[in-house]
């Protein structure tokens, strides 16, 4: 948590936080096991394996057009051999974050939407780490960047829905959702998702991007810049809905970084709609 909230606010994010479900027992394995560099390949698989829900969705995903793999994967440790661990841990972590969305809440917050949003926000981050230096980030970590960034307003919807409807509503007047929750709530959801990601042990420059990803003039985070990117892009083209469409613009910092404009960026990614059908694809798992 930011050393610069109070004691106040940070209980009161703790409190929407704990409101949350705990992830299932095996993706926190996996996240533990997949901490220590000396991990070995087969334990990951045995964690995968005790739990037949995540092992089947990890199997119908290898196997998907998301990634055109050349032969059947019929087992998680053949995933873990093609794929890598980072990848297969990378893909739990999406899967079970996902399974979490209600499918109702009292703020009426569209979640159908907000995970076609979150969804192609990460696959044209991921886009995007292809054309520019990733540094020591796979690209599958920009994905799960950009599937997660916006998971705090799900914890505002489930927790405080009614001051989170008024927040939704009050961008009808032109003001951004991060400001309306400020006023409404008190923390707006960059703040209580890096705190969930917290709880649930994201790894640490995960949970920066996801504190960050509406300050983009913060000294260079390559998950955070590649996912600011890629959210301003998909409201641009007006993909899902997040609760705003306001387009927010690159610091001049972002743009040297990003090597230039949406606009570049939007150019280098190429056609969306490929994009589109492979988050449809992942939301019916």
């Amino acid at each position: 948590m930011s050393a610069h909230i109070s004691p106040e606010l940070q209980k009161k994010i703790e409190l929407m936080v704990e409101s949350m479900p705990a992830f299932p027992r095996s993706v926190h394995k996996i996240l533990d096991l997949t901490s220590d560099v000396n991990c070995a390949p087969k334990d990951v698989v045995e964690a995968i394996e005790h739990d037949p829900v995540m092992m089947g969705k990890i199997l119908k995903l290898v196997n998907s057009a998301f990634y055109s793999m050349p032969r059947k994967v019929t087992s998680i440790k053949h995933a873990v051999i093609y794929m890598g661990m980072n990848t297969v841990k990378n893909m739990a972590l999406s899967i079970a974050t996902v399974g979490m969305l209600p499918k109702y809440n009292a703020a009426r917050f569209d979640m159908s939407a907000f995970l076609l949003h979150s969804l192609v926000t990460g696959f044209v981050a991921r886009k995007i780490s292809e054309h520019i230096d990733r540094q020591e980030f796979d690209s599958i970590d920009f994905f799960v960047a950009g599937l997660l960034h916006d998971f705090g307003k799900v914890v505002l919807a489930l927790s405080v829905p009614d001051l989170f409807a008024q927040a939704l509503e009050m961008t009808k007047e032109g003001i951004s959702l991060q400001q309306a929750e400020i006023t409404m709530i008190g923390v707006d959801h960059s703040q209580v998702g890096a705190a969930l990601g917290e709880k649930w042990n994201f790894p640490a420059p995960l949970v920066q991007a996801i504190a960050e990803h509406h300050q983009p003039e913060l000294v260079s985070n390559i998950l955070r810049d590649y996912v600011f990117a890629a959210n301003q892009i998909c409201k641009m083209k007006s993909i899902g809905y997040a609760g705003h469409d306001i387009v927010e613009p690159m610091s001049d910092l972002l743009m040297a970084n990003l090597d230039g404009s949406l606009d570049t960026l939007l150019e280098k990614v190429g056609n969306l709609e490929p994009l589109i059908d492979e988050a449809k694809v992942f939301a019916s798992l």
